[in-house]
């Protein structure tokens, strides 16, 4: 069959290969490309004579049904992109390969090539680009490398620029070119601000006040498990209204003391916020899928005693007969995690970057046994929930709590996974903000991980990034 193609305002008719009585998408747009004189590796897009997009799994179909005319469209981003990058030796070899469409780049080659684009986007267009030029830089940064698409975000592309929020790595870089204009600059934090947005899955009807009251009086005073986990369910929504409250937030482990020796209090409060499914996804895909990716992802990091250190405890299995150090295999590959998420400095002045290795320290500290832990609460002060490890060394440990204002509460279940699942689930429940050094590192297993607020939670381009290198790798 001849089909007629529009091509910026040009009209050819392209033959539409057929096998076995099925017309082949994928080869008539390499007829289309022939016939245009277009690059082998031009993306292209196909609309019929309304304006519709053509996709592969309708276009035999379409072509079936009746006499169709289409008209093809380049993603202009991908041409541009490669154009500029291929002639630069530094990245060249990775850009001109069709093989390289399958790879992603590492932390040093992106940091060249947003440099590059960015330094011929402000020689055409001027020191502040139109934004539809960055967005086309964006795309074709994407489109020329589609492990690096994040596939949690609109268009995949936002971590490169997001026309919304002006945020990205090439907003950034641009940013730093333009740094003496003030209106440039952009005021932005990446934090939990109380948390997730709470769902309430809860089925649990409101108590009155009188029934409220006597349950929180049992939950205090009763030594039946079941009971006050029974009675700390029904008072669940009267909690969250507590813990929304900036005002009484701090006091809740006051009013419920009973989290501190019951328990999987927080995770049912947790279940009750966000569902059964929710509650499960950390542990689900932890150790099986994040773990090994991140592990391999980090053996590229550059070469520390610190990072070699956790890379061995990391992939030290339980049952291999050796000691894990730094606190175990599960919470080393968290700690890894934090190095590919390190903190970030802000504010218009520069100030000392805080390190991975010192941010590890405000996630996970070390008690010995025999040692007080209210002198250890003491003379810890007032801090961001973290998880404690106490053992006899910090590659064995017995018991995990989770700290929060001065208090520990013991962790459900004694392994490493187990418990940062638990401390994450403390941040969502009783609302609190998290560490600013960690910022990043749980707004990861919020949206990435559990799956929680994507989309509406404000996350940085280094997370989106890390996101997309994780679920595009083959490990």
């Amino acid at each position: 069959m001849l089909v007629p193609v529009e091509y910026k305002s040009v009209s050819k008719w392209v033959r539409v290969p057929k096998v076995e009585d099925v017309y082949i998408y994928s080869e008539f747009l390499q007829g289309v490309l022939a016939k245009f004189n277009l690059p082998g590796l031009t993306s292209l897009m196909l609309k019929d004579s309304t304006g519709v997009e053509v996709d592969s799994d309708i276009f035999d179909e379409l072509l079936n049904s009746s006499r169709v005319s289409f008209k093809a469209f380049t993603e202009e981003g991908n041409a541009a992109v490669q154009e500029i990058l291929s002639t630069q030796p530094c990245i060249q070899s990775q850009v001109v390969t069709k093989s390289s469409r399958n790879m992603s780049l590492c932390d040093g080659t992106r940091r060249k090539m947003i440099n590059i684009l960015d330094a011929d986007m402000v020689e055409s267009h001027g020191r502040i680009p139109p934004v539809h030029v960055r967005i086309t830089y964006a795309l074709g940064i994407t489109t020329l490398f589609p492990n690096l698409k994040d596939p949690d975000s609109k268009n995949g592309y936002e971590h490169f620029y997001d026309h919304q929020s002006g945020s990205g790595y090439l907003a950034w870089r641009l940013k730093t070119v333009q740094r003496n204009s003030a209106q440039e600059i952009e005021k932005s934090k990446v934090s939990f601000q109380g948390g997730p947005r709470h769902s309430m899955h809860s089925p649990v009807r409101p108590l009155s006040g009188d029934e409220c009251n006597e349950a929180m009086s049992v939950t205090r005073h009763s030594s039946d498990i079941t009971l006050v986990q029974d009675k700390m369910k029904a008072t669940f929504q009267q909690r969250q209204k507590v813990v929304q409250d900036r005002a009484t937030a701090s006091t809740v482990l006051d009013l419920s003391p009973r989290f501190l020796d019951t328990s999987g209090s927080i995770e049912q409060d947790f279940t009750m916020l966000f569902g059964k499914e929710v509650s499960g996804t950390f542990l689900a895909k932890w150790p099986t899928f994040f773990k090994p990716r991140i592990i391999a992802d980090c053996k590229n990091l550059p070469g520390s005693l610190h990072v070699d250190e956790i890379l061995l405890s990391a992939q030290q299995e339980s049952d291999d007969g050796g000691k894990c150090k730094l606190y175990g295999t599960e919470v080393a590959a968290i700690l890894l995690l934090l190095h590919l998420l390190p903190p970030t400095s802000k504010g218009k002045k520069s100030r000392v970057k805080m390190s991975a290795k010192d941010a590890a320290g405000r996630l996970v500290k070390f008690l010995r046994v025999g040692k007080s832990i209210e002198t250890f609460l003491k003379d810890t002060g007032p801090a961001q929930p973290f998880l404690l490890c106490v053992g006899e060394r910090n590659d064995s440990i017995q018991h995990f709590y989770m700290v929060m204002g001065q208090k520990a509460i013991p962790c459900k279940t004694q392994t490493g996974a187990a418990a940062f699942d638990e401390l994450f689930k403390a941040h969502c429940a009783f609302a609190v903000s998290s560490d600013e050094a960690l910022c990043n590192c749980y707004t990861f297993i919020q949206t990435t991980v559990c799956g929680i607020d994507v989309g509406r939670v404000k996350e940085s381009p280094r997370v989106k990034e890390i996101r997309a290198r994780l679920l595009h790798s083959s490990v």
